[in-house]
């Protein structure tokens, strides 16, 4: 059986992820999620007016209500989930892929994103029985935005920020933030600069990633505006980063470390204490624990992929949610990255002191990536002989994606790649040089 579903959905080309197959993968899911009411969504691709169609009538087929919230970002789509009490969403995004990609992202009613391995339960159902019964309808709702925009501000202090007015320049990507970020930045009081900050699926003004080489212009013009922050997202708006006052790249870590230290401070003049567990990727820095150790949070590790964190969001006891690539989990708002909430936090925070004085609170590490060429079996080898090393060594590791090895202020990560052939190699150390070694070092164990 050809497997369709990655670690966070559907991805392809057009070619690969033609029409029809897209009609048949709503079908099952349709048929997964049992009928219902469906949320759609799609982002601003140029295959989006081709997929969508398909989508639909795979969904109807099964019948399914659906429940078209049109263009809008992935973070919107997942919070009217709830909103709406739907059975499921589905939304047509890569995310922060090149232009020419597109896909389906698949969530369930309880806002969880379906994992490879759920998806996988999809696929079975692809070339099953037509569905019985009646098709479903299609109903439109239009509001979506206006009504994340508004929750949004219900988390943050609308009259501080309004007050201070701070001053903040937005790269929209030209994806979906640049139906929302502008509105809600502006409807929180900010003094705002926008840069790419129309739609268009053929992402002109930068690529979609919001990596460093990617937002130059935005460092930028953060540099000669005299602007207090700046904030980029990628195409369907769950992942953001910043930029500070002097022009700093501060990566998503670092992002969703801030963002734990934010809600902490702001419990604290509610004399409230933060309570619950975080929760992070095995890939995510050392940084995230020890600001969650600092504030007596113990720090719980996923498999990398969006749908992990959420399903372990799902299970309770959680402050906060977030993974390496910048997409923070506020649980009190959804169970999905949401770049705007993350965005919306940050101009609170900068009426108590500048961001590179928050940075100042979030220790500093440095990190080494490596890839190794591997097919499926030596892929197997080269993860086996790593955890084989940490056993004889009686190091302090974890396994629930490949095998990272905890030392004392660094650890390593070796995990095969889920859709290529090679294995990747992470280190990260508190200085450079050491996280080189360690990288070193780990490569030569994982090539035997």
């Amino acid at each position: 059986m050809a497997r369709y579903f990655g670690t966070n959905g559907v991805r392809g080309t057009i070619d690969e992820l033609a029409p029809e197959l897209a009609r048949r993968l709503a079908q099952a899911a349709g048929t997964y999620f049992k009928g219902g009411k469906i949320l759609l969504a799609r982002d601003c691709r140029l295959s989006g007016p081709v997929l969508h169609p398909a989508v639909v009538s795979g969904l109807v087929y099964a019948g399914c209500d659906v429940v078209d919230i049109g263009i809008a970002s992935s973070p919107t789509a997942e919070f009217m989930v709830k909103r709406l009490k739907a059975d499921g969403c589905i939304i047509i995004t890569a995310s922060h892929n090149p232009p020419e990609w597109n896909g389906l992202k698949a969530v369930d009613g309880n806002g969880i994103a379906v994992s490879k391995e759920r998806g996988g339960e999809i696929e079975k159902l692809l070339d099953g029985p037509a569905p019985g019964g009646k098709a479903g309808r299609v109903t439109l709702h239009e509001s979506a935005t206006a009504e994340h925009i508004e929750s949004i501000m219900s988390f943050v202090d609308r009259t501080k920020i309004k007050n201070k007015k701070p001053k903040i320049v937005l790269d929209c990507g030209n994806g979906t933030a640049a139906l929302i970020a502008p509105k809600l930045m502006k409807a929180l009081g900010c003094v705002i600069l926008s840069l790419n900050s129309h739609m268009d699926g053929r992402f002109p003004g930068r690529p979609s990633e919001p990596a460093e080489a990617n937002v130059k212009e935005l460092v930028s013009l953060v540099k000669s505006s005299n602007s207090d922050a700046g904030i980029a997202w990628d195409g369907d708006g769950d992942r953001v980063i910043f930029v500070d006052e002097k022009g700093g790249y501060v990566i998503g870590d670092k992002v969703y470390a801030l963002s734990i230290l934010w809600k902490a401070a702001k419990l604290k003049t509610q004399n409230s204490k933060p309570e619950g567990d975080i929760v992070t990727t095995v890939a995510t820095s050392k940084a995230v624990e020890d600001v969650a150790a600092k504030l007596g949070l113990k720090t719980r590790y996923t498999a990398i992929g969006a749908p992990y964190l959420s399903e372990e969001a799902a299970k309770g006891g959680v402050f906060m949610g977030g993974e390496e690539v910048g997409g923070v989990i506020w649980p009190e708002s959804s169970l999905a990255k949401d770049g705007f909430l993350t965005a919306a936090k940050l101009a609170e925070a900068l009426c108590e002191k500048p961001l590179s004085a928050w940075l100042k609170e979030v220790p500093a590490y440095f990190n080494v990536k490596k890839k190794l060429d591997a097919d499926a079996l030596a892929k197997k080898e080269i993860v086996a002989r790593v955890l084989a090393h940490a056993k004889a060594g009686k190091l302090s590791y974890i396994t629930v994606d490949g095998v990272r090895v905890n030392l004392k202020d660094a650890w390593v990560i070796v995990r095969a790649s889920g859709t290529e052939n090679y294995v990747r190699v992470f280190a990260e150390a508190k200085t450079e040089s050491e996280a080189k070694r360690l990288a070193d070092e780990y490569e030569r164990i994982a090539k035997g």
